[in-house]
Protein backbone atom coordinates (compact mmCIF):
# COMPACT_ATOMS: atom_id res chain seq x y z
CA UNK A 1 0.00 0.00 0.00
CA UNK A 2 1.33 3.53 -1.18
CA UNK A 3 1.69 6.16 0.97
CA UNK A 4 -1.11 8.09 -0.90
CA UNK A 5 -3.71 5.18 -0.14
CA UNK A 6 -2.57 5.36 3.23
CA UNK A 7 -2.88 8.88 3.89
CA UNK A 8 -6.16 9.00 1.92
CA UNK A 9 -7.52 6.66 4.34
CA UNK A 10 -6.96 8.38 7.54
CA UNK A 11 -9.83 9.97 9.13
CA UNK A 12 -9.87 13.51 10.97
CA UNK A 13 -9.39 11.30 13.96
CA UNK A 14 -6.36 10.14 12.76
CA UNK A 15 -4.81 13.40 10.98
CA UNK A 16 -4.90 14.50 14.23
CA UNK A 17 -3.28 11.67 15.86
CA UNK A 18 -0.20 12.13 12.94
CA UNK A 19 -0.16 15.50 13.59
CA UNK A 20 -0.11 15.15 17.27
CA UNK A 21 2.86 12.70 17.11
CA UNK A 22 4.59 14.19 14.90
CA UNK A 23 4.45 17.55 16.70
CA UNK A 24 4.78 15.39 20.26
CA UNK A 25 8.10 13.66 18.77
CA UNK A 26 9.85 16.68 17.79
CA UNK A 27 9.19 18.45 20.79
CA UNK A 28 10.62 15.34 22.64
CA UNK A 29 13.61 15.13 20.40
CA UNK A 30 14.66 18.70 21.42
CA UNK A 31 13.42 18.05 24.89
CA UNK A 32 15.28 14.98 25.75
CA UNK A 33 18.30 16.76 24.07
CA UNK A 34 18.06 19.65 26.32
CA UNK A 35 17.75 18.02 29.26
CA UNK A 36 21.06 15.62 28.40
CA UNK A 37 22.68 18.71 27.70
CA UNK A 38 21.28 20.21 31.28
CA UNK A 39 22.45 17.50 33.27
CA UNK A 40 26.10 17.15 31.09
CA UNK A 41 26.65 20.88 31.95
CA UNK A 42 25.47 20.23 35.62
CA UNK A 43 28.12 17.64 35.69
CA UNK A 44 30.96 19.48 34.03
CA UNK A 45 30.01 22.60 36.49
CA UNK A 46 29.81 20.51 39.58
CA UNK A 47 33.04 18.52 38.77
CA UNK A 48 34.93 22.32 37.83
CA UNK A 49 33.75 23.62 40.66
CA UNK A 50 33.70 20.96 43.60
CA UNK A 51 36.71 18.89 42.37
CA UNK A 52 38.76 20.28 40.38
CA UNK A 53 39.18 23.60 41.16
CA UNK A 54 39.41 22.78 44.35
CA UNK A 55 42.60 20.47 43.73
CA UNK A 56 44.44 22.78 41.93
CA UNK A 57 44.24 25.17 44.91
CA UNK A 58 45.02 22.36 47.57
CA UNK A 59 47.82 21.48 45.20
CA UNK A 60 48.86 24.75 45.42
CA UNK A 61 48.81 24.60 49.04
CA UNK A 62 51.10 21.47 49.12
CA UNK A 63 53.55 23.44 46.97
CA UNK A 64 53.73 26.15 49.59
CA UNK A 65 54.01 23.75 52.73
CA UNK A 66 56.90 21.84 50.72
CA UNK A 67 58.65 25.20 50.10
CA UNK A 68 57.66 26.44 53.73
CA UNK A 69 59.58 23.38 54.46
CA UNK A 70 63.01 23.77 52.63
CA UNK A 71 63.00 27.12 53.64
CA UNK A 72 63.21 26.62 57.06
CA UNK A 73 65.35 23.97 56.80
CA UNK A 74 67.62 26.72 54.80
CA UNK A 75 67.64 29.08 57.17
CA UNK A 76 67.83 26.93 60.24
CA UNK A 77 71.01 25.85 58.37
CA UNK A 78 72.60 29.18 57.67
CA UNK A 79 71.84 30.34 60.94
CA UNK A 80 71.58 27.76 63.08
CA UNK A 81 68.52 29.17 64.94
CA UNK A 82 65.78 27.27 66.17
CA UNK A 83 62.83 29.51 65.74
CA UNK A 84 63.41 28.36 61.60
CA UNK A 85 62.57 24.77 62.31
CA UNK A 86 59.16 25.45 62.94
CA UNK A 87 58.08 26.84 59.56
CA UNK A 88 59.47 22.86 58.47
CA UNK A 89 57.01 21.39 61.09
CA UNK A 90 53.99 23.22 60.00
CA UNK A 91 54.91 22.89 56.38
CA UNK A 92 54.95 18.91 57.21
CA UNK A 93 51.34 19.08 58.39
CA UNK A 94 49.68 21.45 56.06
CA UNK A 95 51.35 19.14 53.46
CA UNK A 96 50.07 16.21 54.36
CA UNK A 97 46.52 17.61 54.57
CA UNK A 98 46.25 18.85 51.27
CA UNK A 99 47.58 15.97 50.03
CA UNK A 100 44.77 14.02 51.50
CA UNK A 101 42.57 17.09 50.04
CA UNK A 102 44.10 16.62 46.54
CA UNK A 103 43.51 12.73 47.10
CA UNK A 104 39.70 12.97 47.83
CA UNK A 105 39.04 15.43 44.51
CA UNK A 106 41.42 13.78 42.11
CA UNK A 107 39.28 10.28 42.87
CA UNK A 108 38.96 8.56 39.84
CA UNK A 109 41.86 10.22 37.81
CA UNK A 110 44.86 7.48 38.45
CA UNK A 111 47.23 9.43 36.17
CA UNK A 112 47.04 12.66 38.57
CA UNK A 113 47.09 10.35 41.54
CA UNK A 114 50.09 8.60 40.32
CA UNK A 115 51.78 12.46 39.86
CA UNK A 116 50.76 13.45 43.46
CA UNK A 117 51.82 10.25 44.88
CA UNK A 118 55.60 10.81 42.72
CA UNK A 119 55.52 14.48 44.60
CA UNK A 120 55.09 12.88 48.40
CA UNK A 121 57.40 10.28 47.76
CA UNK A 122 60.08 12.81 46.56
CA UNK A 123 58.99 14.69 49.34
CA UNK A 124 59.37 12.07 52.07
CA UNK A 125 62.52 10.82 50.89
CA UNK A 126 64.15 14.52 50.64
CA UNK A 127 63.12 15.18 54.25
CA UNK A 128 64.63 11.78 55.68
CA UNK A 129 67.82 11.67 53.40
CA UNK A 130 68.58 15.66 53.72
CA UNK A 131 66.66 17.35 55.55
CA UNK A 132 66.22 16.04 59.12
CA UNK A 133 70.13 14.13 58.86
CA UNK A 134 71.15 17.87 58.07
CA UNK A 135 69.49 19.17 60.78
CA UNK A 136 70.73 16.75 63.19
CA UNK A 137 74.09 17.08 62.22
CA UNK A 138 73.31 21.03 62.75
CA UNK A 139 72.50 20.45 66.03
CA UNK A 140 75.57 17.86 67.02
CA UNK A 141 78.60 20.20 65.75
CA UNK A 142 77.14 23.11 64.27
CA UNK A 143 78.62 22.42 60.33
CA UNK A 144 76.75 20.77 57.86
CA UNK A 145 79.11 20.19 54.42
CA UNK A 146 78.44 22.10 51.67
CA UNK A 147 78.42 18.98 49.46
CA UNK A 148 75.31 18.24 51.13
CA UNK A 149 73.39 21.27 51.11
CA UNK A 150 73.77 21.65 47.78
CA UNK A 151 72.90 17.78 46.99
CA UNK A 152 69.65 18.45 49.26
CA UNK A 153 69.09 21.83 47.39
CA UNK A 154 69.33 19.76 43.70
CA UNK A 155 66.63 16.77 45.29
CA UNK A 156 64.45 19.28 46.73
CA UNK A 157 64.45 20.83 42.81
CA UNK A 158 63.50 17.47 41.50
CA UNK A 159 60.27 18.38 44.31
CA UNK A 160 59.62 21.38 42.53
CA UNK A 161 59.35 19.86 38.51
CA UNK A 162 57.08 17.65 39.82
CA UNK A 163 55.22 20.33 40.93
CA UNK A 164 55.10 22.57 38.30
CA UNK A 165 54.07 19.34 35.60
CA UNK A 166 51.50 18.66 38.54
CA UNK A 167 50.00 22.28 38.27
CA UNK A 168 50.31 22.19 34.36
CA UNK A 169 48.29 18.57 34.17
CA UNK A 170 45.60 20.16 36.50
CA UNK A 171 45.11 23.60 34.51
CA UNK A 172 44.97 21.61 31.44
CA UNK A 173 41.94 19.35 33.09
CA UNK A 174 40.58 22.39 34.08
CA UNK A 175 40.59 24.09 30.65
CA UNK A 176 39.35 21.03 28.65
CA UNK A 177 35.91 20.89 31.55
CA UNK A 178 35.74 24.76 30.91
CA UNK A 179 35.74 23.96 26.73
CA UNK A 180 33.46 20.91 27.39
CA UNK A 181 30.88 23.27 29.88
CA UNK A 182 31.06 25.55 26.57
CA UNK A 183 30.16 23.14 23.98
CA UNK A 184 27.42 21.34 26.68
CA UNK A 185 26.25 25.02 27.09
CA UNK A 186 26.06 25.93 23.57
CA UNK A 187 24.32 22.73 22.52
CA UNK A 188 21.52 23.04 25.14
CA UNK A 189 21.06 26.60 24.47
CA UNK A 190 20.76 25.90 20.10
CA UNK A 191 18.19 22.89 21.39
CA UNK A 192 16.22 25.27 23.61
CA UNK A 193 16.05 27.65 20.87
CA UNK A 194 15.20 24.77 18.33
CA UNK A 195 11.96 24.02 20.49
CA UNK A 196 11.35 27.71 20.48
CA UNK A 197 11.24 28.12 16.68
CA UNK A 198 9.95 24.46 15.71
CA UNK A 199 6.83 25.12 18.14
CA UNK A 200 5.50 27.90 15.70
CA UNK A 201 6.57 26.15 13.02
CA UNK A 202 4.90 22.72 14.18
CA UNK A 203 1.71 25.22 15.30
CA UNK A 204 1.64 26.58 11.74
CA UNK A 205 1.72 23.63 9.92
CA UNK A 206 -1.05 22.00 11.61
CA UNK A 207 -3.33 24.38 11.21
CA UNK A 208 -2.03 25.03 7.38
CA UNK A 209 -2.57 20.86 6.92
CA UNK A 210 -5.26 20.79 9.01
CA UNK A 211 -6.76 23.60 6.74
CA UNK A 212 -5.94 21.85 3.79
CA UNK A 213 -6.78 18.39 4.63
CA UNK A 214 -9.91 19.02 7.36
CA UNK A 215 -11.44 22.44 6.67
CA UNK A 216 -11.69 23.39 2.76
CA UNK A 217 -13.44 19.62 2.39
CA UNK A 218 -16.09 20.76 5.58
CA UNK A 219 -16.11 24.47 3.80
CA UNK A 220 -16.83 21.85 0.19
CA UNK A 221 -19.37 19.91 1.82
CA UNK A 222 -20.97 22.90 3.40
CA UNK A 223 -21.77 24.60 0.54
CA UNK A 224 -23.11 21.69 -1.73
CA UNK A 225 -25.06 21.03 1.67
CA UNK A 226 -26.73 24.97 1.13
CA UNK A 227 -27.14 24.62 -2.26
CA UNK A 228 -29.12 20.76 -1.87
CA UNK A 229 -31.45 22.63 0.94
CA UNK A 230 -32.12 25.23 -1.44
CA UNK A 231 -33.43 23.74 -3.77
CA UNK A 232 -30.92 22.68 -6.14
CA UNK A 233 -31.32 19.03 -5.79
CA UNK A 234 -29.51 17.93 -8.60
CA UNK A 235 -25.96 19.35 -7.58
CA UNK A 236 -23.72 16.52 -6.70
CA UNK A 237 -21.80 16.58 -3.33
CA UNK A 238 -17.94 16.21 -3.48
CA UNK A 239 -16.49 13.63 -1.46
CA UNK A 240 -12.67 14.79 -0.71
CA UNK A 241 -10.96 14.77 2.19
CA UNK A 242 -10.32 12.34 5.52
CA UNK A 243 -12.09 9.09 5.04
CA UNK A 244 -14.96 10.07 7.57
CA UNK A 245 -15.31 13.16 5.73
CA UNK A 246 -15.80 11.69 2.34
CA UNK A 247 -18.05 8.84 3.69
CA UNK A 248 -20.11 11.55 5.49
CA UNK A 249 -20.40 13.74 1.96
CA UNK A 250 -21.07 10.24 -0.09
CA UNK A 251 -23.96 9.67 2.43
CA UNK A 252 -25.35 13.18 2.45
CA UNK A 253 -25.27 12.71 -1.67
CA UNK A 254 -26.37 9.09 -0.89
CA UNK A 255 -29.52 11.03 1.16
CA UNK A 256 -29.57 13.39 -1.13
CA UNK A 257 -30.76 11.06 -4.28
CA UNK A 258 -33.28 9.57 -2.08
CA UNK A 259 -34.54 12.73 -0.91
CA UNK A 260 -34.70 13.43 -4.97
CA UNK A 261 -36.68 9.74 -5.50
CA UNK A 262 -38.81 10.30 -2.25
CA UNK A 263 -40.25 13.86 -3.39
CA UNK A 264 -41.20 12.92 -6.69
CA UNK A 265 -43.05 9.89 -4.88
CA UNK A 266 -44.51 12.20 -2.54
CA UNK A 267 -45.54 14.56 -5.78
CA UNK A 268 -47.32 11.34 -6.75
CA UNK A 269 -48.77 10.09 -3.43
CA UNK A 270 -49.96 14.02 -3.42
CA UNK A 271 -51.90 13.70 -6.45
CA UNK A 272 -53.23 9.98 -5.31
CA UNK A 273 -54.11 11.36 -1.99
CA UNK A 274 -56.13 14.62 -3.45
CA UNK A 275 -58.23 12.22 -5.76
CA UNK A 276 -58.93 10.15 -2.22
CA UNK A 277 -59.57 13.28 -0.44
CA UNK A 278 -62.05 14.60 -2.96
CA UNK A 279 -63.36 10.84 -2.56
CA UNK A 280 -63.77 10.95 1.16
CA UNK A 281 -64.85 14.49 1.04
CA UNK A 282 -67.89 12.70 -0.71
CA UNK A 283 -67.87 9.65 0.84
CA UNK A 284 -68.11 11.74 4.39
CA UNK A 285 -70.82 14.29 2.57
CA UNK A 286 -73.13 10.81 1.84
CA UNK A 287 -72.22 9.80 5.48
CA UNK A 288 -73.55 12.54 7.28
CA UNK A 289 -76.81 12.25 5.46
CA UNK A 290 -76.90 8.62 5.39
CA UNK A 291 -76.47 9.13 9.42
CA UNK A 292 -79.28 12.19 9.44
CA UNK A 293 -81.47 9.61 7.18
CA UNK A 294 -80.86 6.93 10.05
CA UNK A 295 -81.43 8.88 13.14
CA UNK A 296 -84.83 10.05 11.88
CA UNK A 297 -85.21 6.48 10.61
CA UNK A 298 -84.59 5.01 14.15
CA UNK A 299 -86.80 7.98 16.20
CA UNK A 300 -89.47 7.23 13.47
CA UNK A 301 -88.75 3.60 14.34
CA UNK A 302 -89.02 3.38 18.04
CA UNK A 303 -92.37 5.46 17.55
CA UNK A 304 -94.03 3.47 15.34
CA UNK A 305 -93.09 0.28 17.12
CA UNK A 306 -94.02 1.39 20.17
CA UNK A 307 -97.69 2.31 19.27
CA UNK A 308 -98.14 -1.24 18.05
CA UNK A 309 -96.68 -2.98 21.33
CA UNK A 310 -98.49 -0.42 23.47
CA UNK A 311 -102.38 -1.07 21.69
CA UNK A 312 -101.43 -4.89 21.99
CA UNK A 313 -100.58 -4.63 25.82
CA UNK A 314 -103.52 -2.49 26.24
CA UNK A 315 -105.94 -5.08 24.69
CA UNK A 316 -104.69 -7.46 26.15
CA UNK A 317 -104.90 -6.34 29.65
CA UNK A 318 -108.83 -5.13 28.58
CA UNK A 319 -109.46 -8.59 27.34
CA UNK A 320 -108.43 -9.81 30.84
CA UNK A 321 -110.31 -7.16 32.40
CA UNK A 322 -113.56 -8.13 30.53
CA UNK A 323 -113.47 -11.93 29.68
CA UNK A 324 -111.22 -12.51 33.08
CA UNK A 325 -113.91 -14.76 34.39
CA UNK A 326 -114.71 -16.74 30.96
CA UNK A 327 -110.77 -17.35 30.92
CA UNK A 328 -109.22 -20.17 32.31
CA UNK A 329 -105.92 -19.84 34.06
CA UNK A 330 -104.08 -21.19 31.03
CA UNK A 331 -105.96 -18.56 28.87
CA UNK A 332 -105.04 -15.35 31.70
CA UNK A 333 -101.16 -16.85 31.34
CA UNK A 334 -101.31 -16.93 27.96
CA UNK A 335 -102.38 -12.76 28.24
CA UNK A 336 -99.99 -12.17 30.91
CA UNK A 337 -97.23 -13.20 28.40
CA UNK A 338 -98.31 -10.95 25.56
CA UNK A 339 -98.39 -8.00 28.29
CA UNK A 340 -94.82 -8.98 29.34
CA UNK A 341 -92.92 -9.57 25.80
CA UNK A 342 -95.00 -6.06 24.73
CA UNK A 343 -93.64 -4.55 27.47
CA UNK A 344 -89.96 -6.04 27.15
CA UNK A 345 -89.66 -4.75 23.45
CA UNK A 346 -90.42 -1.43 24.39
CA UNK A 347 -87.46 -1.27 27.00
CA UNK A 348 -85.36 -3.14 24.53
CA UNK A 349 -86.59 -0.34 21.97
CA UNK A 350 -85.71 2.39 24.50
CA UNK A 351 -82.47 0.88 25.42
CA UNK A 352 -81.15 0.51 21.44
CA UNK A 353 -82.62 4.12 20.66
CA UNK A 354 -80.66 5.61 23.88
CA UNK A 355 -77.27 3.00 23.00
CA UNK A 356 -77.38 4.18 19.63
CA UNK A 357 -77.51 7.59 20.32
CA UNK A 358 -74.21 7.76 22.89
CA UNK A 359 -71.76 9.61 21.17
CA UNK A 360 -74.02 11.56 18.52
CA UNK A 361 -76.93 13.15 20.20
CA UNK A 362 -75.11 13.26 23.69
CA UNK A 363 -71.79 14.83 23.21
CA UNK A 364 -71.95 18.50 25.13
CA UNK A 365 -68.21 18.64 27.08
CA UNK A 366 -68.00 20.65 29.85
CA UNK A 367 -66.75 20.91 33.22
CA UNK A 368 -69.11 17.66 35.40
CA UNK A 369 -68.94 17.67 39.34
CA UNK A 370 -69.12 13.70 39.81
CA UNK A 371 -69.53 14.45 43.32
CA UNK A 372 -72.82 15.83 42.29
CA UNK A 373 -74.24 13.64 39.36
CA UNK A 374 -73.80 10.38 41.76
CA UNK A 375 -75.73 12.00 44.41
CA UNK A 376 -78.50 12.51 41.60
CA UNK A 377 -78.14 8.80 40.45
CA UNK A 378 -78.19 7.62 44.46
CA UNK A 379 -81.38 9.45 44.64
CA UNK A 380 -83.06 8.15 41.66
CA UNK A 381 -81.89 4.94 43.33
CA UNK A 382 -83.66 5.39 46.20
CA UNK A 383 -86.21 3.16 46.18
CA UNK A 384 -84.39 0.12 45.39
CA UNK A 385 -81.79 1.03 47.51
CA UNK A 386 -84.12 1.25 50.61
CA UNK A 387 -85.86 -1.81 49.12
CA UNK A 388 -82.92 -4.01 49.32
CA UNK A 389 -80.75 -2.42 52.21
CA UNK A 390 -78.07 -1.53 50.68
CA UNK A 391 -75.07 0.02 52.11
CA UNK A 392 -72.76 3.00 50.52
CA UNK A 393 -69.18 3.75 50.94
CA UNK A 394 -67.70 6.53 49.06
CA UNK A 395 -64.88 8.99 48.76
CA UNK A 396 -65.11 12.23 50.80
CA UNK A 397 -64.74 14.09 47.24
CA UNK A 398 -64.94 13.19 44.04
CA UNK A 399 -62.98 15.18 40.89
CA UNK A 400 -64.26 17.40 38.36
CA UNK A 401 -63.91 16.58 34.64
CA UNK A 402 -65.26 17.27 31.28
CA UNK A 403 -67.62 15.04 29.67
CA UNK A 404 -71.26 15.00 28.71
CA UNK A 405 -73.68 15.37 32.05
CA UNK A 406 -76.40 12.80 30.82
CA UNK A 407 -74.21 10.13 30.01
CA UNK A 408 -71.69 10.44 33.15
CA UNK A 409 -74.90 10.29 35.18
CA UNK A 410 -76.52 7.19 32.95
CA UNK A 411 -72.91 5.27 33.70
CA UNK A 412 -73.53 5.49 37.81
CA UNK A 413 -76.38 4.67 37.10
CA UNK A 414 -76.34 1.39 35.43
CA UNK A 415 -73.30 0.39 37.83
CA UNK A 416 -75.51 1.15 40.69
CA UNK A 417 -77.91 -0.44 39.71
CA UNK A 418 -76.31 -4.00 38.68
CA UNK A 419 -74.21 -3.76 41.45
CA UNK A 420 -78.40 -4.11 43.53
CA UNK A 421 -79.64 -6.22 41.59
CA UNK A 422 -77.07 -8.87 41.39
CA UNK A 423 -76.68 -8.72 45.12
CA UNK A 424 -76.36 -12.10 47.10
CA UNK A 425 -79.75 -12.92 48.98
CA UNK A 426 -77.91 -14.07 51.78
CA UNK A 427 -76.14 -10.95 52.90
CA UNK A 428 -77.03 -7.17 52.91
CA UNK A 429 -75.65 -5.27 49.83
CA UNK A 430 -72.64 -3.48 50.71
CA UNK A 431 -71.30 -0.91 47.34
CA UNK A 432 -67.99 1.12 47.72
CA UNK A 433 -67.55 3.75 45.29
CA UNK A 434 -63.56 4.04 44.81
CA UNK A 435 -61.61 6.87 43.11
CA UNK A 436 -57.66 7.48 42.95
CA UNK A 437 -55.09 9.23 41.12
CA UNK A 438 -53.90 6.64 37.73
CA UNK A 439 -51.46 6.72 34.82
CA UNK A 440 -54.32 7.22 32.83
CA UNK A 441 -56.00 9.79 34.82
CA UNK A 442 -58.38 8.93 37.57
CA UNK A 443 -59.74 5.40 38.23
CA UNK A 444 -62.84 4.69 39.42
CA UNK A 445 -64.23 1.55 40.86
CA UNK A 446 -67.87 0.03 41.81
CA UNK A 447 -67.60 -3.07 43.65
CA UNK A 448 -70.23 -4.99 45.47
CA UNK A 449 -70.30 -8.18 47.41
CA UNK A 450 -73.06 -9.83 45.38
CA UNK A 451 -72.94 -12.99 43.54
CA UNK A 452 -70.01 -11.89 41.54
CA UNK A 453 -68.36 -12.60 37.48
CA UNK A 454 -66.38 -15.48 36.35
CA UNK A 455 -62.75 -14.39 35.06
CA UNK A 456 -63.92 -15.83 31.96
CA UNK A 457 -66.78 -13.59 31.34
CA UNK A 458 -64.50 -10.73 31.95
CA UNK A 459 -65.06 -9.26 28.16
CA UNK A 460 -68.36 -10.88 27.74
CA UNK A 461 -70.59 -8.97 29.42
CA UNK A 462 -69.43 -5.68 27.71
CA UNK A 463 -70.67 -6.96 24.81
CA UNK A 464 -74.40 -5.75 23.67
CA UNK A 465 -77.07 -8.78 24.45
CA UNK A 466 -75.16 -10.79 26.36
CA UNK A 467 -76.40 -12.11 29.39
CA UNK A 468 -75.18 -15.02 31.97
CA UNK A 469 -79.12 -15.57 34.08
CA UNK A 470 -82.09 -16.10 32.68
CA UNK A 471 -84.92 -13.26 32.33
CA UNK A 472 -86.49 -15.65 34.75
CA UNK A 473 -83.80 -14.67 37.29
CA UNK A 474 -82.90 -11.13 36.42
CA UNK A 475 -84.78 -8.74 34.45
CA UNK A 476 -82.90 -6.79 31.77
CA UNK A 477 -81.88 -6.24 28.31
CA UNK A 478 -78.64 -6.90 28.05
CA UNK A 479 -77.47 -3.17 26.98
CA UNK A 480 -76.54 -1.69 30.06
CA UNK A 481 -72.52 -2.50 30.60
CA UNK A 482 -72.34 -2.29 26.44
CA UNK A 483 -73.74 1.08 27.43
CA UNK A 484 -71.38 1.81 29.80
CA UNK A 485 -68.52 0.74 28.00
CA UNK A 486 -68.95 2.57 24.66
CA UNK A 487 -69.41 5.75 26.94
CA UNK A 488 -66.12 5.40 28.94
CA UNK A 489 -64.36 5.09 25.68
CA UNK A 490 -66.56 8.21 24.41
CA UNK A 491 -64.83 10.38 26.71
CA UNK A 492 -61.14 8.94 26.50
CA UNK A 493 -61.28 6.09 29.17
CA UNK A 494 -61.48 2.14 29.08
CA UNK A 495 -63.66 0.19 31.58
CA UNK A 496 -62.67 -3.75 32.56
CA UNK A 497 -63.70 -5.94 35.18
CA UNK A 498 -61.07 -7.02 38.54
CA UNK A 499 -60.46 -10.57 37.79
CA UNK A 500 -58.39 -10.65 40.78
CA UNK A 501 -61.72 -9.17 43.06
CA UNK A 502 -62.84 -12.26 44.97
CA UNK A 503 -66.07 -11.63 47.43
CA UNK A 504 -67.94 -10.36 44.19
CA UNK A 505 -67.45 -7.96 41.80
CA UNK A 506 -65.59 -4.83 40.81
CA UNK A 507 -65.77 -3.21 37.83
CA UNK A 508 -62.59 -0.26 37.26
CA UNK A 509 -62.96 2.42 34.35
CA UNK A 510 -61.24 5.68 33.95
CA UNK A 511 -61.50 9.26 32.54
CA UNK A 512 -59.05 11.53 31.64
CA UNK A 513 -57.75 13.90 34.39
CA UNK A 514 -58.36 17.21 32.54
CA UNK A 515 -59.69 18.88 35.65
CA UNK A 516 -58.33 18.93 39.38
CA UNK A 517 -61.22 18.03 41.87
CA UNK A 518 -62.70 20.86 43.50
CA UNK A 519 -61.15 21.71 46.90
CA UNK A 520 -58.84 18.82 48.77
CA UNK A 521 -58.17 16.08 46.10
CA UNK A 522 -60.25 12.78 46.95
CA UNK A 523 -59.65 10.44 49.32
CA UNK A 524 -58.48 6.63 48.90
CA UNK A 525 -61.23 4.73 48.53
CA UNK A 526 -62.68 2.81 51.79
CA UNK A 527 -61.98 -0.85 50.30
CA UNK A 528 -58.19 -1.64 48.78
CA UNK A 529 -57.47 -1.86 44.56
CA UNK A 530 -59.39 -0.54 42.03
CA UNK A 531 -63.16 -1.49 42.37
CA UNK A 532 -65.42 -2.98 39.79
CA UNK A 533 -69.12 -2.40 38.94
CA UNK A 534 -71.61 -4.55 41.34
CA UNK A 535 -72.89 -7.49 39.43
CA UNK A 536 -71.83 -6.45 36.98
CA UNK A 537 -75.14 -6.16 34.65
CA UNK A 538 -74.62 -9.97 33.17
CA UNK A 539 -77.84 -9.45 31.74
CA UNK A 540 -77.61 -5.71 30.51
CA UNK A 541 -79.41 -2.10 32.41
CA UNK A 542 -81.58 -2.35 34.83
CA UNK A 543 -83.83 0.24 34.09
Amino acid sequence: MTDSSRLRRLTVHGWFIVLIAAFTLVIAVCGVVGAVMIDRTSSLSDELTTRISPAAIETAQMQKALIDQETGVRGFLLTGRQEFLQPYAEGVAAERRSRAQVTAHLAGRPGLLRELDAISTKAAAWRQEYAEPMTAERRDDGTVPAARVEAGKRAFDEIRVLLERQNALLRQLRDTSRADLAQAEKVRNWAFLAMLVLFPLAMVGMAVLLRRAVGRPLDELRTASRQIAAGEFDHTIPARGPADIREVAQDVDLMRVRIVQALGDSHRQQVLLRDQAADLDAQAVELRRSNAELEQFAYVASHDLQEPLRKVATFCQLLEKRYGEVLDERGKQYIRFAVDGATRMQVLINDLLRFSRVGRVYDDREPVELEETLDKVLDDLSTPIEESGARFERPDKLPTVVGDPTMLRLLWQNLISNAIKFRDPSREPLIRVGCEPGPDGWEFSVSDNGIGVEPEFADKIFVIFQRLHSREQYSGTGIGLAMCKKIVENHGGRIWLDTGYTGGARLCFTLPATTQPAGDPPSDPPSSGPASGSGTDQEGTSS
